[in-house]
C-alpha cells in the first residue's frame, strides 16, 4: 500500500488540525484509506503525515492537487508554516514480532 508521507512546521496543532478535518471528504474521495497523524516528542510546531492509498498514481494525484490547491493558499492551509515536504512510500516489509 502506497503511503504519502508528509512533514512540515505548523503554527499549532489546533488550528491545522481543524484545517486538517475541513478536507476530510476531499481526502476520502481521492482515494485515502487511513491516515496517521505524528508530532516529534517535545515539538509542538512539526506534523508528520501519513496518508495510505490503494495505487502510487491515486497518491501522486493527491500530492499535485495539495501543492497547487492547498499549500498555496493561507485560507485553506492556515496553519502552515513554510513549504511542506512530500514523499511516496512504497512498503519494503511488514512484519509482526515473532
Amino acid at each position: 500500500m502506497p503511503t504519502l508521507r508528509i512533514e512540515h512546521a505548523i503554527t499549532g496543532i489546533e488550528p491545522w488540525k481543524a484545517a486538517f478535518d475541513r478536507f476530510a471528504d476531499v481526502r476520502r474521495d481521492a482515494g485515502v484509506r487511513r491516515h496517521r497523524i505524528h508530532q516529534p516528542a517535545g515539538d509542538q510546531q512539526y506534523v508528520l503525515i501519513d496518508l495510505d492509498f490503494d495505487t502510487a498514481t491515486e497518491a501522486e494525484r493527491f500530492l499535485v492537487f495539495l501543492r497547487e490547491r492547498v499549500w498555496t493558499s493561507p485560507e485553506t492551509a492556515p496553519a502552515l508554516v513554510g513549504t511542506p515536504t512530500a514523499r511516496l512510500l512504497h512498503a519494503v516489509e511488514e512484519a509482526p514480532l515473532p
